[in-house]
């Protein structure tokens, strides 16, 4: 289940099975003038999958998460029957959902609770000859968000994503960064990508961005002037994992305790600033780097805001504290707002209480509809 079943270029959408990985796509895609967005997850992992779990790529700043994307499914019901569903229901190209109802929600988010998904056509993008990824340090979160929602408004960015410092530490080979920065070090680097047809268009994008910049550094703020990742990648070759996409970045994946664990949300812009400081000061005090990504996401309409930890698995007292610190970070997280994506069993049942119970409902009797044996994926989402 790992072919690339078409590709309608003119058209500007594929169908694809769940075993397609980003890097499948990447290279099928390398002599198209078309591209699909990268999530920061290493290559092999599913497009697929992070479409039907609300996922997040580079691409989400203008497109939204991979759902918005889906311009068709092929599922399986619980009585064994195919079905069909969007525009391809009755065209040959699966162009879009509409004009029929919008029955992917029915399995979009479920996580495998209501159906088996076997075929998805998917929305590709135009790819541009131009292209620059920035670097810009930051030395605060309110200036780092501040500088994000002001570019969301100017449309210019293909993707605009935010660190705090000890990413940039571990990258250069920090496997520890000390829980707090050192004085005088940034706090965040913001890096942003411009694409552009011609050359005028990008200098006119590149102006725009000098210009919020110094916008943003007339109220306060301190920043550095945008470094091009390809100089940076020069000067520093542990960078390279940001220079293209799909990547794996091997500070995450690869470091010696092998454990890896992260609070990533989806919430409102509008609530990041007080978010993003109450949960660097929770990790400090709890004895971990604060060590946050986000990326704004449809226009800047909401926003991720992702809370990883990395530790030795092997140290069961170590885990113990990961596992308490991540049960504090979804309860910050959910203070202001933000709502765990790809949801585990163990969030779900902190949060379960707190949802709407009419939505509570509304699933249960979707689930009995979509699954009266109760065989698809049992105990997801509360769900039998």
């Amino acid at each position: 289940m790992n072919r690339i079943l078409a590709t309608h270029e003119d058209d500007m959408v594929a169908v694809i099975e769940p075993g397609v990985t980003q890097q499948m796509m990447k290279d099928h895609l390398k002599d198209r003038p078309l591209t699909i967005g990268y999530s920061l997850a290493p290559p092999h992992t599913s497009v697929f999958a992070n479409a039907l779990l609300g996922g997040l790529t580079n691409r989400s700043l203008k497109y939204g998460d991979q759902s918005d994307w889906i311009a068709g499914l092929e599922v399986v019901r619980h009585d064994g029957t195919l079905a069909r569903i969007g525009s391809w229901a009755l065209s040959d190209i699966p162009f879009g959902l509409v004009p029929f109802p919008g029955l992917t929600g029915l399995f979009v988010g479920w996580q495998g609770t209501t159906g088996i998904v076997t075929k998805i056509a998917f929305q590709l993008w135009p790819k541009h000859p131009l292209n620059r990824r920035l670097f810009i340090l930051s030395y605060s979160a309110r200036g780092t968000y501040r500088a994000m929602s002001r570019l969301c408004r100017t449309e210019i960015c293909d993707d605009i994503g935010g660190l705090s410092w000890p990413s940039a530490k571990m990258m250069m080979g920090v496997a520890h960064p000390d829980p707090s920065p050192q004085p005088g070090e940034p706090i965040f680097f913001l890096y942003v990508d411009l694409t552009a047809e011609t050359k005028a268009e990008m200098r006119a994008k590149e102006d725009i961005l000098a210009r919020v910049l110094d916008e943003v550094r007339a109220q306060g703020d301190r920043f550095e002037d945008p470094l091009d990742i390809h100089t940076l990648v020069r000067a520093q070759p542990q960078l390279s994992g940001f220079a293209d996409f799909p990547t794996d970045l091997k500070f995450l994946t690869g470091h010696g305790g092998g454990g890896l664990s992260w609070i990533g949300t989806y919430g409102p812009m509008s609530r990041m600033i007080p978010a993003v400081e109450e949960g660097m000061a929770l990790m400090t005090e709890r004895g971990f780097p604060p060590l946050i990504v986000s990326r704004p996401m449809r226009g800047g309409h909401f926003i991720v805001f992702r809370l990883i930890v990395t530790f030795d698995k092997k140290n069961e007292e170590e885990v113990a504290r990961v596992r308490s610190l991540n049960e504090e970070l979804l309860e910050l997280a959910t203070r202001h707002g933000f709502i765990m994506y790809k949801t585990p069993i163990w969030a779900w049942r902190r949060l379960e209480e707190r949802i709407d119970p009419g939505m509570r409902r509304l699933m249960r009797d979707v689930k009995a509809v979509m699954d009266p044996a109760g065989i698809f994926n049992p105990g997801k989402l509360g769900l039998p």
